[in-house]
Formats: structure tokens, C-alpha cells, sequence
């Protein structure tokens, strides 16, 4: 669908507004929704703050859980948007669990990598990546695992409001260039601030787009 960015801007704000409600948990792929509309993934390190990105873009307050104990999400949650239903956002599980097990590790590996190869209707992952921490070798990880399932993603900067602006563009420059030793990642990174509102409205749009491709 062909949209000037402040048309895309402005559907993304009314979708958003509208609908957004939980559809399910998946622990394994057979608990899978049926592949019927796209969808578009949010994945990051535990703690990033991908619960409180997904309330920000929804404008919910609560529509993920966002908890104070890093990986308690170990399934796949699904998130219906629009009604009629126009797509979906899932939200994986979190990775760089210090203390778990390794046989939890290995199951959460199998998951995402299996999620990631065989999902048809995936359009879009979004890598969240703390603003203070820049990549870490857990996230360069997760970019590797999607590059070898050829899933286009976009690297998403949190808590950007954590840190000096100075210190904020140094990381934004060594991301970008991180992302372009990566095949399947977005040469463009967006900076976001869940709690200050910082960049979400363009998310917003980002995603919008993407479900539509």
C-alpha cells in the first residue's frame, strides 16, 4: 500500500488507538495460531523494556506484563490488532537469562530458531537493544540467529532517555554500524523512549508498514 509517511503515521495512530487485544501463549509451536493475517516480532534481552515498548505503541498500560524479574516470558505471546483483524504482534521470549537452567536455555533456542525459520507469515522482527548497553554479544547472538533465518529486522533502541544525548548518538552510530555487518538487519535504527514517548510515533508507523508488506 502506497502511503506518504505522515498518511502511514496517521493510520498507525487510529489502528493503534483502536483494538489491541491478547490472543494467546504459545509454549511450542503447536499452540501456534493459525497463519492467517502477518505478523510482526518484538525480541530482545531480558529487561530491555519490551513490555513496556509494546504498552507504549499500543498506548495500553498494561497490555504487555512488564515485570521486575528479567525472562518471565518463556512463550510466545500473541497480540491481535484491529477489528477486523489486520495483524498481529508477537512478543518472544526473552533472551541472556543468567540463571536459567541450560536445558530452559535450549528449549527458549529451539523455540525462537524454529519460530523464526518456519513462520510464513512473519514480515518483520524488531531486535530491542538498551540505549545504555549498546550490542552485547547476547544480541549479536540474536542477530546471527536471524540472519540464518533470513528475517528482515530493525533494531530498536530503548530507554533512550536513560542516558546523555551525547552518549545516546555514540551508541546510535555503533549500532548502525553493527547492523551493517548483518544481512538481514535494517541499516536504519530507531531510538525510542517508552516512558517519554521518544520515537514511537515512527515505530508506530514502522510496524504498520511492515505488516502490510
Amino acid at each position: 500500500m502506497e502511503d506518504n509517511p505522515e498518511d502511514l503515521t496517521e493510520r498507525a495512530r487510529k489502528l493503534f488507538s483502536g483494538p489491541v487485544t491478547f490472543l494467546k501463549s504459545a509454549p511450542a509451536l503447536k499452540f501456534l495460531p493459525d497463519p492467517e493475517v502477518s505478523e510482526v516480532a518484538f525480541c530482545g534481552r531480558s529487561n530491555v523494556g519490551k513490555s513496556s515498548l509494546l504498552n507504549a505503541l499500543t498506548g495500553r498500560k498494561a497490555i504487555a506484563r512488564t515485570s521486575v524479574t528479567p525472562g518471565r516470558t518463556q512463550e510466545l505471546n500473541f497480540f491481535d490488532v484491529g477489528d477486523p483483524l489486520q495483524f498481529r504482534l508477537v512478543d518472544m521470549p526473552g533472551y541472556g537469562f543468567a540463571k536459567a537452567p541450560p536445558a530452559v536455555v535450549e528449549k527458549w533456542r529451539r523455540l525462537v530458531r524454529d519460530f523464526l525459520r518456519g513462520r510464513v507469515v512473519l514480515k518483520r522482527t524488531l531486535l530491542l537493544v538498551d540505549s545504555r548497553h549498546g550490542v552485547k554479544p547476547v544480541d549479536a547472538e540474536m542477530m546471527q540467529m536471524l540472519d540464518e533465518a533470513a528475517v528482515g529486522y530493525r533494531i530498536v533502541l530503548t530507554k533512550a532517555d536513560k542516558i546523555k544525548a551525547s552518549e545516546l548518538e555514540k551508541v546510535r552510530a555503533a549500532t548502525i554500524a553493527e547492523a551493517r555487518k548483518h544481512p538481514a538487519a535494517f541499516p536504519e535504527v530507531h531510538v525510542t523512549s517508552s516512558e517519554k514517548g521518544m520515537g514511537i510515533e515512527e515505530l508506530r508507523a514502522a510496524v504498520l508498514g511492515d505488516a502490510e508488506l
